[in-house]
């Protein structure tokens, strides 16, 4: 009873401050450790978080590099993380070192949406044989499907061209562009992977792009980031449900297309997309505990392959067309060797990007200047590493952070302007330095990056072949300012597509 008294709170109060404190300290022991990496010193129990601004990232760790140089440390609560800036750092923790820093830390939010081990995937998935195994599944099944040949080339052809149909219904209005640009890339990616193409006035797919906006909103920013610190919170009733409704809502409606396409799905016929690949894995594999192709990882396979080939591309496009209506001199010089190398009635080939290194180099400074993914997943080490001479030691969190190499000084010219003169030469040849690493490097680099640069090109030079974009009659010019979210895009605006004359 004693301890029910105001008295007695005191020595249980001063325990737990205690013991909090020693767990602190614990989990600060990195600091202690010779050449670790600098960085501000972290307040007890929720080290830097309060520290950083987690809706704008890219900033806080500007300023941090600033003052630390380009390896320094955080401590998130009480995970310690090292943030890797720089092109000669960033080639040491992703080339160098690749096979110790290409694992991924834990994140108890994507366990309780499934990903547990055994549940790979191909993006957020544990580095190791089952992941390996994922990812060449994936990449060999792509190429099989079309990747670099014709066939893929022509359906990205003919779904611009819907495209371009979509935007000349609306030819002469006010247009938001992204939701159109989103119908677009899903159904590039939905036809690798399902065989299938929706009208864009599907109320299926309609509901389908929501609820994968709406989950990759669930994903970042301060709440998530608390729920990854302290885990307990997501045993709390209907709270975790809650966070994450749009996240198992859109999974539900790919585990239905799935369903769909296992329904009509013929083992004794060649594959007609790559949900039938996998289910003929899955079948060679039956017996084999070790196998990671099953049902789960099937789900999980897809659900990476469909967000992360449509997303990506589809908010480069929307940087891409606010660009433009924010520099028409450079809409001009890239219609113009549109008009040059094309013509204005041919539609665009892959075989012209050779010949086209404005346009190239336009393209390229969209992905560098819209900056859509500035900092990498987080790794882990797996085995203790140096980096600019600093000690990392195992199980350290690590955050390369790409916009400090896209946006490096040093190295471009105008690093915080849009200017497609950064990879053009003297001559006006295109050239890509190496800093340019907007798809990663490395193990864990992008898969998907010869089908998001097949359909850049495709798509940009279909819309402007046909259109000139500008800002829509009596509407203020819209700024390039930025919603930093997963993945950052523009803030929304509206333009006026006008179709261009036909000369033959």
């Amino acid at each position: 009873m004693e301890l029910l008294t105001g008295t007695g709170l005191w020595p249980l109060a001063i325990f737990t401050i205690i013991f909090i404190l020693l767990v602190d300290l614990m989990h600060r022991r990195q600091r202690w450790i010779s050449r670790y990496p600098p960085g501000p010193v972290p307040w007890p129990l929720l080290g830097n978080l309060l520290q950083v601004d987690l809706d704008n990232m890219p900033y806080s760790l500007y300023k941090l590099q600033n003052r630390y140089g380009d390896v320094f440390s955080l401590q998130m609560v009480w995970k310690p993380m090292v943030v890797i800036n720089g092109m000669k750092a960033m080639k040491e923790v992703l080339l160098t070192c690749g096979e110790d820093t290409a694992d991924r830390p834990l994140m108890p939010i994507f366990e309780y949406l499934g990903l547990k081990p055994g549940s790979q995937g191909v993006v957020l998935a544990s580095y190791g044989p089952e992941w390996r195994e994922q990812r060449r599944f994936s990449v060999s099944t792509l190429r099989n499907f079309g990747l670099g040949k014709k066939s893929l080339e022509e359906w990205v052809i003919k779904e611009a061209g819907h495209l371009c149909d979509a935007f000349t219904a609306q030819a002469g209005q006010a247009i938001s562009p992204s939701t159109m640009l989103n119908k677009a890339m899903c159904n590039v990616i939905a036809s690798l992977i399902f065989a299938r193409r929706f009208e864009y006035e599907d109320p299926y797919l309609i509901r389908m792009l929501k609820l994968l906006e709406n989950s990759l909103t669930e994903i970042s920013g301060f709440i998530p980031e608390v729920l990854n610190a302290f885990p307990i919170l997501l045993r709390i009733p209907r709270l975790a449900d809650k966070v994450f409704q749009g996240q198992k809502s859109f999974m539900a409606i790919v585990d239905n297309l799935l369903t769909e396409n296992r329904t009509t799905w013929d083992p004794d016929q060649a594959p007609r997309n790559l949900t039938d690949a996998f289910l003929a894995e899955v079948e060679k594999a039956k017996g084999n505990p070790e196998s990671s192709f099953n049902d789960e990882n099937l789900s999980k396979v897809v659900g990476d392959l469909f967000t992360a080939g449509m997303v990506t591309t589809s908010i480069t496009l929307n940087w891409a067309l606010l660009l433009m209506i924010l520099h028409p001199d450079v809409q001009r010089r890239v219609q113009q060797e549109i008009d040059e190398v094309i013509g204005q009635v041919r539609r665009p080939e892959m075989a012209d990007q050779a010949h086209m290194p404005y346009t190239n180099a336009v393209i390229h400074e969209v992905q560098r200047f819209g900056d859509i993914a500035p900092l990498i997943l987080p790794r882990i080490t797996s085995h203790d590493i140096e980096v600019q001479d600093f000690f990392i030691p195992k199980g350290t969190i690590l955050l390369p952070n790409l916009s400090s190499v896209l946006k490096d000084e040093t190295v471009w010219e105008k690093p915080l302007r849009f200017h497609p003169e950064h990879f053009l030469d003297a001559q006006g040849h295109f050239v890509k330095p190496e800093a340019f690493i907007a798809f990663s490097a490395g193990r864990r680099s992008c898969l998907g990056e010869p089908l998001a640069r097949m359909e850049l090109f495709l798509f940009f030079t279909c819309l402007l072949q046909r259109f000139s974009f500008s800002v829509p009659d009596g509407q203020p010019q819209p700024s390039n300012h930025r919603v930093f979210a997963v993945p950052v895009s523009p803030s929304p605006y509206q333009l006026c597509a006008v179709m261009r004359e036909q000369r033959h």
